[in-house]
């Protein structure tokens, strides 16, 4: 008698940790909230040395994510780095809020190494604006972060020393991240080597999903130098 066939198991779920919004319970009812996230006492720190150039503040499985102005930036890394020992950067990247106002975010990654503790300052750029402060003067490690940025976002950082693309040509009219850009790219944008060793440059990304194959490698065109 053959065996029955198996009932397949249904896929299991993965749970999903609520956070409440007081912050007093985030921490207790959050498995993934951790000791390095939690500074309170930092935060105290920057609202009573910087007063109205903190503009808000979010608390998420005890991660605190600090608000500041634009201007303001600078001197607020320069006193986390030196009065509060968070010397290291990170990260440092861009973000499309895709909003009428304060479209783009600009965010720093910061630990403090010794005292095992991490925070992020965030700041907010407007689109007709698309410039921020350069923190490179006190982590020289932004210099490339700030590069990715400008060139995924088109933020542009004053003073930078090297301000110019990252990965994208300098003649590149895009700028790949922003929420406008089309995800299968911009034919014609960017030209690409050819795929055979006769063949014309690519000027469409994805070929394929516009209904043009160019040959594979395993298929090139015969070249003059095999009809002789």
């Amino acid at each position: 008698m053959a065996d029955s066939p198996k009932t397949p198991k249904a896929p299991s779920t993965l749970p999903f940790d609520f956070v409440p919004q007081e912050p007093e319970t985030a921490v207790a009812n959050n498995p993934h909230a951790k000791a390095t996230t939690q500074v309170a006492d930092v935060v105290d720190a920057l609202k009573a040395h910087f007063d109205q150039s903190v503009r808000d503040l979010v608390v998420y499985a005890g991660e605190h994510t600090v608000l500041v102005d634009r201007e303001a930036i600078v001197e607020v890394c320069r006193f986390l780095s030196e009065e509060k020992g968070f010397s290291y950067l990170a990260d440092l990247g861009g973000i499309d809020r895709f909003t009428e106002e304060e479209r783009y975010e600009v965010f720093y990654n910061l630990v403090n190494i010794e005292g095992g503790k991490r925070i992020r300052i965030t700041i907010r750029v407007e689109e007709d604006t698309m410039t921020a402060p350069t923190v490179t003067g006190i982590f020289p490690a932004a210099n490339w972060n700030e590069r990715e940025c400008y060139d995924m976002f088109g933020i542009t950082f004053d003073g930078h020393p090297d301000m110019r693309r990252m990965y994208m040509p300098e003649d590149f009219e895009y700028h790949p991240l922003r929420k406008e850009f089309p995800l299968l790219g911009v034919p014609g944008s960017l030209p690409l080597p050819p795929q055979s060793p006769t063949g014309e440059l690519t000027g469409d990304p994805f070929p394929a999903a516009h209904g043009h194959k160019p040959p594979k490698s395993f298929q090139e065109v015969k070249s003059e130098e095999d009809n002789d």
